[in-house]
């Protein structure tokens, strides 16, 4: 079976084109595919299919867990979708497990994404790393992350292991960890831990997550637009009066692969 490999600010994917939904790829399949020393190497797989006549993205992490959305994704996935003739350029929407999102999807440059409604849960969290903790916000953007701002971001030292964020009980499937310097008038650096995927180069709902805890850190109000730089790149996020996030930034297709090997047995 033929896939292609793809990233978005060097959060990278390996997408399958199953319109029919005819081909069930499992969990230790998923696994197997992402892995980076044996497999193609990739934080996740795309199957992208359709329901009731509609685009979905069927999204895993890195180890075959499921997840509801992935804003780096579900770019280059609708990058693949215009590239290869399947949707004309413009505006469309891609169905998730966290419902539709729309995208605007140029041939070339920059893709739009609305993410939807970015929440902060207001609990009260703390995130450690390396013998360190930091306090931090606990936003929802579909799925669940931890966001905490440290003075440089070279504080937070290897991030080998999954931080350790309490209270536990509030994150029962695990929670995605962002660590964020603020480096200028509306921009900040970044690094992010993501569950089932461990730290990656990107993550564009952390982004998305990172922006609205930047804006009540900083005690901004709504209307805000973030400059957010994660080590793969750089993306942008705007969030409305009404806390909805858009999110910007390239979406790249680099190669077809082959993943028969990885779907036998």
């Amino acid at each position: 079976m033929i896939a292609t490999y793809g990233h978005g600010t060097e959060n990278d994917f390996v997408l399958v084109f199953d319109p029919k939904d005819e081909h069930s790829i499992t969990t230790a399949q998923t696994a197997a595919i992402c892995n980076r020393q044996t497999g193609i190497g990739a934080d996740g797989l795309i199957r992208i299919i359709q329901r009731d006549e509609k685009w979905f993205m069927d999204y895993r992490n890195a180890d075959g867990s499921l997840a509801e959305m992935c804003g780096n994704g579900i770019r280059v996935m609708a990058r693949y979708l215009v590239e290869r003739g399947h949707m004309p350029e413009g505006i469309f929407g891609i169905n998730t497990r966290d419902g539709m999102k729309h995208l605007r999807v140029p041939m070339v440059g920059d893709i739009s994404v609305n993410m939807g409604k970015v929440s902060d849960e207001e609990i009260p969290i703390t995130a450690a790393n390396n013998g360190q903790i930091w306090n931090g916000y606990n936003i929802n953007v579909g799925n669940p992350h931890a966001v905490v701002f440290v003075e440089d971001i070279n504080q937070v030292g290897a991030l080998d292991d999954a931080p350790i964020v309490r209270p536990k009980e509030t994150y029962p499937e695990g929670v995605n960890v962002e660590f964020v310097q603020i480096t200028g008038d509306n921009e900040v650096t970044m690094r992010v831990f993501e569950r089932g995927s461990g730290e990656t180069r990107s993550c564009g709902t952390g982004t998305c997550a990172v922006a609205l805890a930047a804006s009540l850190h900083t005690k901004q109000r709504l209307p805000a637009h973030w400059v957010i730089n994660p080590p793969g790149g750089r993306l942008e996020v705007s969030i409305d009066g009404h806390s909805n996030a858009t999110l910007i930034g390239p979406a790249l297709l680099v190669k077809d692969v082959d993943i028969s090997e990885f779907l036998l047995g």
